[in-house]
């Protein structure tokens, strides 16, 4: 019988090399996410402004100007779509902008140069807006709800919060900041077989989701409701109401909001249990800049 050699072609092939190139890859994969965590980090620090009257630190990116100008444009498009239903004149034009001026004057000290524009759009939808520059626009669905002047300053009021706050800017940074930290994630999965690879995304979905964007939304909306609070104030509108318009808000919904943990939206009832815990501070806010309309 002819015995096959130990050097023959035929011999099996080794799997070292393919083991080693695996750990090697390996290697670089871990170096590849480190420096995506690196630049992750250096991206959050590195832009860092500060919120005006509540001191937070924000991740911003886009400079005033640049929010201010994508505001106007996006504002020319909106009142051009819905130019059949500007309202020009009448007195809700008019108290949605002599409540406007008011809650601008007292914004004057925050705002970095902001245009200011109030319209009114008829329409029955449940709705207002203000975006960055001072663009801002009220349907007239919500004026019914608002139900006084005290209540329209409170939704103005906490529309224009969102624009001091620069809530937009500092959405679309933290956007670009998940798509980093996600392809790291992806990075990180890539020894993964393609089922493991799309269980771990799924799960980095659900917590960006759950965990992060609409918590954050909601802090948004938390940190608008009490700028809008001492704004009105300021502009001297009983802050008193912002909590009675929520009931109303609340009774105007049907009680058909989503739970609480899949909104973009704190509940009624955690706004109106908000405004309650702030309202000493805003009350007496409302006696500094008001002695001739002295509230207890």
């Amino acid at each position: 019988m002819r015995r096959q050699s130990i050097y023959s072609s035929r011999a099996p092939r080794s799997n070292i090399g393919r083991r080693t190139l695996g750990r090697r890859g390996g290697g670089f994969r871990w170096k590849l996410m480190l420096v995506f965590a690196i630049g992750a980090a250096f991206y959050y620090f590195a832009n860092q402004k500060t919120v005006p009257y509540t001191d937070r630190k924000q991740l911003r990116t886009m400079k005033p100007a640049q929010e201010m100008q994508l505001g106007l444009q996006s504002y020319q498009q909106i009142l051009n779509d819905n130019r059949a239903n500007l309202q020009t004149s009448g007195p809700i034009v008019d108290k949605v902008r002599e409540i406007g001026v008011d809650i601008a004057r007292v914004a004057a000290d925050s705002d970095p140069g902001f245009e200011w524009a109030f319209n009114v759009i008829d329409s029955p939808q449940v709705n207002a807006f203000a975006l960055p520059g001072g663009y801002t626009a009220v349907y007239t669905g919500i004026i019914p709800v608002a139900a006084n002047d005290d209540g329209l300053a409170a939704i103005m009021g906490h529309e224009i919060a969102h624009a001091l706050a620069h809530h937009g800017a500092e959405r679309m940074a933290q956007q670009n900041m998940q798509r980093i930290v996600g392809a790291g994630v992806s990075l990180g999965a890539g020894d993964m077989d393609r089922s493991s690879q799309r269980a771990v995304m799924g799960v980095f979905g659900g917590i960006s989701q759950y965990g992060f964007a609409l918590p954050f939304s909601r802090s948004h909306e938390s940190e608008a409701d009490y700028i809008g609070l001492i704004l009105m104030s300021r502009a001297c509108y009983d802050p008193r109401e912002a909590p009675r318009l929520w009931e109303r808000m609340k009774q105007a919904s049907g009680g058909n909001a989503p739970p609480e943990f899949q909104s973009t939206h704190p509940s009624p009832e955690t706004r109106i249990n908000d405004f309650k815990r702030l309202m000493p501070e805003a009350i007496e806010i409302y006696n500094q800049h008001c002695p001739n309309k002295i509230r207890q």
